[in-house]
C-alpha cells in the first residue's frame, strides 16, 4: 500500500463547521479512514480528516500561496480549475 498523505491527526482547538458533502465525497472519506486505520492501526472518525486534508490542499495550492504572499486572497474563482 503506498504512503498516505495524512498521517497523524494534529490535536488542536477545533472550530464547529457544518457542510453538506456529496455521498461519493463522504464514501471516500470512509474509505481513506479505513486505509488509514489498517495503516496505522487506529480507528480514525471520517469527519476528523478534513481539516488535514484542507490544509494540505491550500499548502500545495500555488495560487493561494502567491495571493498570500502579495498580501491578499484570491478573489472566488481565481485558483480554481
Amino acid at each position: 500500500m503506498p504512503k498516505l498523505r495524512i498521517a497523524a491527526l494534529p490535536d488542536d482547538k477545533p472550530v464547529k463547521v457544518a457542510a453538506e458533502l456529496p455521498a461519493s465525497v463522504h464514501r471516500d472519506l470512509v474509505a481513506y479512514a479505513e486505509a488509514l486505520a489498517s495503516e496505522s492501526g487506529q480507528r480514525i472518525d471520517p469527519a476528523k480528516l478534513i481539516a488535514p486534508m484542507l490544509a494540505r490542499f491550500m499548502a500545495t495550492d500555488r495560487g493561494f500561496a502567491k495571493a498570500r504572499r502579495a498580501g491578499h486572497s484570491p478573489k472566488a474563482g481565481e485558483g480554481e480549475g
